[in-house]
């Protein structure tokens, strides 16, 4: 199940990055990002309601809400940075760079999770990064 939730945000994510750049022409990029921003407020409390998790926010501990507020965080930077890119350049140069993610994704995740990085991870990265420089320049 995870794989096919994955491949529907991938295929949600690209939507997103097309349906944005005509969306943002003639809009301030942290205007256009405030707006996106309260629909997904609105999508994800919708859900939380229609699932009825809402109970679950007193159990949720300390380290998780600090955890969870820098993620927030991380979040609204990379979504001011993407908007403001997409709105200067070509979607199709802008995100690869933004899928680079992927790759910094996988260091940090050996580095500060510990977990596995394999030669095939290690030749993803590499393929990943090379990809990139060839569609961007």
């Amino acid at each position: 199940m995870w794989f096919w939730l994955a491949l529907g945000s991938a295929v949600f994510a690209a939507l997103t990055s097309i349906l944005a750049k005509v969306g943002i022409e003639g809009v301030g990029s942290n205007l256009a990002t405030a707006i996106r921003t309260m629909v997904v407020v609105l999508m994800a409390w919708g859900m939380v309601f229609i699932t009825h998790q809402q109970g679950g926010i007193r159990s949720i501990s300390q380290k998780s809400w600090i955890f969870l507020i820098l993620s927030g965080l991380a979040t609204g930077a990379s979504w001011l940075c993407y908007y403001k890119a997409l709105q200067m350049g070509d979607a199709s140069k802008v995100v690869p760079i933004d899928k680079l993610s992927v790759v910094i994704t996988l260091v940090l995740a050996v580095v500060f999770l510990r977990e596995a990085f394999s030669v095939k991870s290690a030749i993803g990265c590499i393929l990943i990064g090379a990809g990139t420089l060839l569609m961007v320049l």
